[in-house]
């Protein structure tokens, strides 16, 4: 098993804890292919992505491609002659030239449970759209977005109280124990994969910026669940008084303020210290913690005591 040469692709550090996973168990991670570095921050600092970092600290060598498709690209990862290619959140298509060179194949750790969810964004939107449960599925890689036949999969609930931040967590180590009970079978060629059902197929492409902006003539619901799911990154944002209002987190209140007729979605209802009460399509929403444009993120009471909204402000206008 230690024989066998693993090359590893993945960016964020979603996919960190599986490449570790698989050193702990005493794979051969040969080396780690990451996208390249990129400006980070307000004063654009050339940064390392998770995985470059952490694959330097454990002193595997480490590719960095602008485009997996060139031919150079492609020769110097078949240079390395790997066995098998396990992926996590990498950030490109493998070309064809790529997925036929190991003898396992390649196979990638995805945050959904295919068919649903195909594409870069499954954990956000798993949680924009309210879901109850999500997963891993452990899949070989075909030519298609996330297309490939089926190998493993593990459920994990989601609850009010996770964002996509806390999901990306919770994900990345069910993924990387989905892992580690695989890549045995895998090996020992006692896995049986299953098609995907094309009908079941669902998709979550890169989230765009009107994919940010808060409709508030959604539900609250529907407005709790964009903001969990854009938290912590890219964060969703409204319009106070014409400049962009990020809404970090929210709340349902149990018991909301009375909308009364003829509110127009949008409008301050309280603004206390408990936070910014705002009317939306059905049901109210209290903001807990916002960022002002051109400020830090703060808490909403925080805000309010500073006197920077008021009672009647029409929120995204």
């Amino acid at each position: 098993m230690n024989a066998v040469r693993i090359l590893f692709m993945g960016t964020p550090d979603f996919a960190v804890t599986s490449l570790v996973t698989l050193l702990e168990e005493g794979y051969n991670v040969i080396a780690v292919v990451t996208q390249p570095d990129r400006p980070q921050g307000r004063k654009r600092v050339l940064t390392p992505t998770p995985v470059k970092a952490a694959a330097v600290g454990l002193g595997i060598p480490v590719l960095q491609p602008e485009r997996l498709r060139r031919p150079e690209a492609i020769a110097e990862v078949a240079a390395l002659q790997p066995d098998l290619i396990v992926t996590a959140a990498y950030g490109q298509i493998l070309p064809k030239a790529i997925l036929d060179l190991p003898r396992y194949g390649c196979i990638n750790i995805h945050g959904s449970l295919l068919p649903k969810y195909r594409g870069g964004a499954p954990i956000q939107y798993a949680v924009m759209n309210g879901e109850a449960v999500t997963g891993v599925t452990i899949m070989y890689m075909a030519e298609g977005l996330d297309t490939g036949d089926m190998l493993t999969k593990v459920e994990v609930p989601i609850t009010d109280e996770d964002t996509a931040g806390t999901l990306f967590t919770k994900l990345s180590v069910e993924g990387a124990a989905l892992l580690r009970h695989t890549l045995p079978e895998l090996l020992a060629g006692k896995l049986q994969a299953e098609p995907q059902n094309e009908a079941d197929a669902t998709y979550a492409p890169t989230i765009k910026r009107e994919d940010e902006r808060i409709d508030w003539e959604q539900s609250a619901r529907k407005v709790f669940n964009q903001i969990r799911g854009l938290n912590p990154w890219p964060v969703a944002f409204t319009l106070l008084n014409g400049e962009v209002f990020k809404v970090q987190a929210s709340h349902l209140p149990a018991t909301g303020s009375a909308i009364p007729l003829g509110t127009v979605a949008g409008t301050v209802l309280r603004a206390n210290g408990s936070g910014i009460e705002v009317a939306t399509g059905a049901g109210t929403l209290l903001l807990t913690e916002v960022q002002p444009a051109g400020k830090k993120a703060m808490e909403a009471a925080a805000f309010c005591r500073g006197g920077g909204i008021r009672l009647g402000t029409i929120l995204g206008q």
